[in-house]
């Protein structure tokens, strides 16, 4: 496509995809201030591969939950909950005695990130170093505008701050307490950067629309996470490797217990911004996974064009993000919010707990880990038993998806739900129905192996968002059918990392 004017500005401005130094005095002004606070930036390909650096030198006795620039060397999945690097990303292998299928479902912790304990910080990362090292960001003059149900906008603030520049979070009024808590200590200014828009996880339009309205300022810098191919590209290198060296460490060690040759059959994400679930296309490519998009039965835009509202908190809906690879997605699936928020109780009281060891014989190491299941991750877990069902999974195949953040998210949440459901006290026969309907008898309901047509027909619910709202030139927005162009995407990260290294020179030198 032979670019115009408009289709530059789109591609450099609204999708984030610059590869040329667009501001020169920008670019200068970043190196100087970087040199005055000791900030350099970890390339793409080392967060994928941490062993690529020295973790002692780039990091050494950083705080891993403190606003200290050293921790951008943190952000990736290979970290354990103090802060310390391990050899292979945290996590855990889910058997039957949980999920009631035979094959293992890997599950990836995205706790171990720092700062904000959510993977998320890895989509703000992944957005804001390439607008800094092409001359687009400048920390010296931009605030940094971070739209989202929670933990982007927390990322984004993370992210900012040790970039030595200031962020303003723009998220739903509903989202947990939590959230909100951890703006209000992070910000700046909390009266002025934590921006509350109507409504729930569901309310996205909403966020747009302040986008917008603050976007009028040239000093503000949106940097929106469902449009922003940073994010794709971030997970789909960090995300993608880091999973996929889970799988090989689980496939080396399944064969050495009992010489299984696991085959990875599928990935399920919930979609949100989309940015997790590029590492689906990553794992396709080297593995030939299925991609499994995952979102709310309670608003199902996947399968059903769907309105409505729901509390699983972090996915999104209502929108199909420009950033999607929807002509590479194998099947949809919808998981409720009550499956979410009622094993979420489980989880993390003391007599689902209880209930789990005695009556189905979990162990006491899986059982501390699933205070590590935030919403979205007990979301993500139930559609990859589902999948299970619908592919017909059997013990030589493998699924893995990752918990987003942990449940350390959600105790005002929890509590309002406590009281609300049960009355103030949950009891081991809560705990055994919530196990008999959302563990117990898993179905296949709510769940749709995609045809072409099906492709075609979610695309297309793009369009309304993003050439009729966000102003999208419509031959661009078309462009993304084919995966030609997701496959020229990839360059970028070559050439960002190239940038990052120049930038650190010049740091280095001014």
């Amino acid at each position: 496509m032979t670019l115009t004017d408009d289709h530059r500005d789109a591609l450099e401005n609204q999708f984030g995809l610059a590869d040329r130094v667009v501001d020169e005095a920008a670019l200068a002004n970043t190196a100087r201030r970087f040199r005055e606070r000791g900030i350099t930036l970890p390339t793409l390909a080392q967060l994928a591969d941490p062993s690529s650096f020295d973790h002692d030198e780039h990091v050494g006795d950083a705080d891993p939950q403190g606003p200290e620039p050293r921790n951008l060397w943190r952000v990736h999945w290979y970290n354990d909950l103090a802060g310390a690097r391990v050899d292979v990303p945290e996590h855990v292998v889910l058997g039957p005695e949980l999920t009631g299928v035979e094959c293992p479902i890997i599950v990836v912790f995205g706790d171990r990130f720092p700062m904000i304990t959510a993977h998320k910080v890895l989509a703000a990362y992944a957005c804001l170093a390439p607008r800094v090292v092409t001359g687009q960001f400048d920390p010296t003059r931009h605030r940094a505008i971070w739209p989202s149900t929670g933990n982007y906008a927390r990322g984004g603030i993370a992210i900012s701050r040790i970039m030595a520049s200031r962020g303003v979070a723009i998220l739903p009024e509903g989202m947990s307490q939590e959230r909100f808590d951890w703006l209000n200590r992070w910000c700046e200014n909390p009266d002025e950067d934590v921006i509350r828009t109507f409504g729930t996880e569901s309310n996205v339009k909403e966020i747009y629309d302040a986008c917008n309205e603050l976007a009028q300022d040239p000093g503000n810098f949106v940097l929106n996470q469902f449009s922003e191919f940073g994010n794709h590209l971030g997970h789909y290198t960090v995300t993608g490797r880091a999973l996929g060296h889970v799988f090989e460490t689980v496939r080396a060690a399944t064969h050495a217990v009992d010489g299984r040759n696991l085959h990875l059959a599928a990935f399920s994400s919930a979609t949100g911004s989309a940015g997790t679930i590029g590492a689906g296309d990553r794992l396709k490519d080297d593995y030939g996974a299925k991609i499994v998009a995952v979102e709310a039965l309670e608003c199902p835009t996947m399968l059903e064009n769907g309105y409505g509202e729901h509390n699983i908190q972090g996915i999104g809906d209502k929108h199909i993000p420009l950033i999607h690879n929807v002509m590479n997605t194998d099947v949809v699936c919808a998981i409720s919010d009550v499956a979410t928020d009622e094993l979420d109780m489980m989880f993390n009281t003391q007599a689902g707990r209880e209930y789990l060891s005695r009556s189905k014989g979990l162990s006491d190491e899986l059982l501390d880990d699933l205070p590590h299941f935030g919403y979205s991750s007990i979301c993500n877990t139930l559609a990859a038993i589902k999948t299970a069902k619908l592919l017909d999974l059997g013990p030589e195949d493998a699924l893995i998806t990752v918990a987003t953040d942990g449940g350390a998210m959600y105790p005002s949440s929890r509590a309002e739900f406590l009281e609300r459901r049960y009355r103030g006290e949950y009891s081991h026969t809560d705990a055994a129905e919530a196990f008999g309907q959302h563990l117990g008898h898993v179905t296949t309901e709510h769940m749709i192996e995609l045809t072409e047509a099906d492709r075609r027909r979610i695309f297309q619910l793009g369009y309304y968002t993003w050439v009729e709202q966000q102003g999208t030139p419509f031959e661009m927005f078309e462009e993304r059918r084919s995966q030609d162009f997701w496959r020229e995407l990839r360059r970028y990260v070559g050439v960002w990392d190239e940038m990052i290294t120049d930038l650190n020179a010049r740091i280095a030198n001014a």
